[in-house]
């Protein structure tokens, strides 16, 4: 068994499959360690060295393929990448469909790394900082479950304008100085305390919209959690009134379908205006 380690990396990955692809070496006889953790059975066999004599013709499409499943964090992370590579080419194409076993593996990881890439631009929550202060203006601090923040986070370049804005995680940031986006593979220390430690100064009217446009008449939790699943409350400002408006719906406020200050109060009775009570009158 041949073991390596492309540092979680696609363009190390990339280098290193062409290489071991030119010598034909089967992907049973590869392991890729990932997140620094090497594969607990694999050898130290030595790879071939120099170039081998096998070239293969692999489809443009194949890489930007194969580049969105690696963004995927789990089990055989490069491994089954290197899987498709082969079979692919080796003339079976079906290797990318998901139709195939192994291509429908390779679809599900590219559609949860879309999915996490959504989830992204839908949950991050901007905090302002005071005016005229050095760095970053905005802020904000994020968990994703694959490594899509570098590439995923080009979507706010276009939305935020010249500002100055930052996005911490606990593995990776990302900090457009208003000109570029500059990704750091390890979060500086300073950016992370920076995300999670502003106040936002609009965070109470935030939470009074947001508590009087729940819908509780139409609450689906599971649905909900579909659309906004619950490892994302804790680092959302709404997040910590989501049990509770949950509750309040099971409890009854389901039924009126209102919240609790507004069902309290009374009707209104709007006054006619002269022509309005004429024709009322006629009508009768």
């Amino acid at each position: 068994m041949i073991n390596l380690d492309c540092d979680d990396l696609f363009d190390i990955w990339r280098q290193q499959a062409r290489w071991l692809l030119s010598h034909e070496v089967d992907p049973s006889l590869v392991s890729w360690a990932s997140e620094g953790v090497a594969d607990l059975f694999a050898s130290d066999d030595s790879p071939p060295e120099g170039q081998g004599p096998f070239q293969a013709r692999i489809p443009m499409a194949l890489l930007g393929i194969l580049e969105s499943a690696s963004r995927y964090r789990g089990d055989q992370r490069w491994s089954l990448l290197y899987e498709v590579l082969w079979r692919v080419s080796h003339g079976d194409r079906t290797a990318m469909l998901a139709g195939d076993k192994l291509g429908s593996e390779l679809q599900r990881r590219i559609k949860q790394v879309q999915r996490e890439a959504h989830h992204l631009h839908a949950f991050v929550r901007f905090v302002e900082r005071p005016p005229n202060v050095e760095g970053p203006q905005y802020v904000a601090w994020h968990e994703a479950a694959h490594d899509i923040l570098h590439s995923a986070s080009e979507h706010f370049i276009g939305r935020m304008g010249r500002h100055r804005w930052l996005i911490a995680t606990p593995r990776d940031g990302v900090y457009y100085d208003g000109e570029q986006l500059i990704h750091e593979r390890q979060c500086p220390i300073e950016w992370q305390k920076l995300a999670q430690n502003v106040d936002d100064p609009h965070g109470d009217m935030w939470l009074t919209y947001y508590s009087h446009i729940f819908n509780p008449a139409r609450l689906n939790p599971k649905v909900m959690q579909g659309h906004l699943p619950a490892r994302f409350w804790k680092n959302l400002p709404e997040g910590a009134l989501i049990p509770g408006l949950i509750t309040q719906a099971r409890t009854g406020k389901q039924q009126d379908g209102q919240a609790s200050s507004i069902k309290g109060r009374g009707g209104k009775r709007i006054a006619l205006g002269d022509g309005e009570r004429g024709s009322a009158v006629n009508s009768e």
